[in-house]
């Protein structure tokens, strides 16, 4: 069981309501570009990237118990944000060196986990690309980089998020039904991992261990697993940490992330919120780009606002509190 100091406690209150953390993922740099840049033919501009980071925060922490916001562009939209809102900063550089397999981890050069916290954030989130079966020097820096990252966590008294994102060195596309065989293996592995006190994380952001879109009843296409087998796959995943965690939403519909929640909670993953991020206000993008920022903050309004509420209700019947899993 997770124990957590007077001022983490704190912190951890601060991000989440009634112990569940439903949080509002918008810390995307890279992929928010190549987004935008979908839907105009010069490069997206910080001003762009910035405003459109702002009205998210402004419109939806409203809704949200926290958001996370990234310091080379969140920084702004931090100031706007909701007054009861929690804030967590990414530490992490955004994507990572697609030249090799081993996709190593990089802190952002001027920042730490001090300045993380002096800038007003209740918590340090950082993104981990890992694969369990992966390369064994290259997963021994992996563990001595979030041990570093955890120590530092340590000595601030600041909660630690741990953002773990698998893969497979020889498998390119994680969408692939090859990747889907192994998720499960690959996502609950890396988690016991990661959940030995060493590393000093105080809560886990996951994947779901299925690719739904593979699972019978949630798909037209082809079915690799029946609901028995993936429900056991999130059984399995409970089994594999005592540490609190939450999903992320890795892109799929709004609406068939909310049908994932409820499956998880009735297979018995007791998990205990989410950070959501494309799920809730990707079609904010095409609308700012094409109409501006008056009607993006109007499809916040509707469709952003319908979509964190509809989540919200999902989390009300299935997320558990953290404080179950600490003392």
């Amino acid at each position: 069981m997770l124990m957590l100091t007077k001022n983490k406690r704190r912190y951890m209150t601060q991000l989440s309501q009634n112990g569940v953390i439903s949080a509002l993922a918008f810390d995307q740099r890279g992929a928010l570009k190549r987004m935008m840049a979908q839907h105009q033919t010069e490069e997206p501009t910080v001003e762009q990237i910035e405003e459109l980071k702002s009205l998210v925060s402004e419109e939806l922490t409203k809704y949200a118990s926290s958001i996370l916001l990234d310091p080379e562009y969140g920084l702004p939209a931090t100031k706007v944000r909701h007054e009861e809102a929690g804030l967590l900063l990414a530490y992490e550089k955004t994507g990572y060196d697609a030249t090799t397999t081993s996709r190593l981890p990089d802190c952002l050069d001027v920042w730490s986990a001090k300045r993380i916290k002096e800038s007003g954030a209740d918590a340090v989130k950082f993104l981990l690309y890992y694969d369990v079966d992966g390369d064994e020097a290259v997963n021994d820096q992996k563990k001595a980089y979030i041990e570093r990252i955890g120590s530092e966590c340590r000595a601030e008294d600041i909660p630690f998020y741990l953002e773990i994102l698998t893969y497979d060195e020889s498998i390119s596309d994680n969408n692939s039904p090859e990747f889907a065989k192994v998720k499960a293996h690959k996502v609950n592995e890396a988690m016991k991992v990661f959940s030995d006190e060493r590393f000093g994380v105080d809560v886990l952001k996951v994947e779901v261990p299925v690719n739904m879109n593979f699972v019978e009843g949630f798909t037209d296409g082809d079915v690799l697993f029946t609901k028995e087998e993936a429900a056991q796959a999130f059984k399995d995943q409970e089994a594999s940490s005592d540490l609190p965690y939450i999903y992320l939403s890795a892109g799929v519909s709004a609406k068939l992330f909310q049908e994932t929640l409820q499956f998880a909670a009735a297979s018995g993953a007791k998990f205990n919120g989410v950070l959501c991020g494309r799920a809730t206000w990707a079609g904010a993008v095409p609308v700012y780009i094409k109409e501006g920022a008056d009607a993006a903050r109007e499809w916040l309004r509707t469709e952003g606002f319908k979509n964190i509420d509809d989540l919200n209700k999902v989390l009300a019947d299935t997320a558990s509190s953290w404080e179950e899993k600490v003392k």
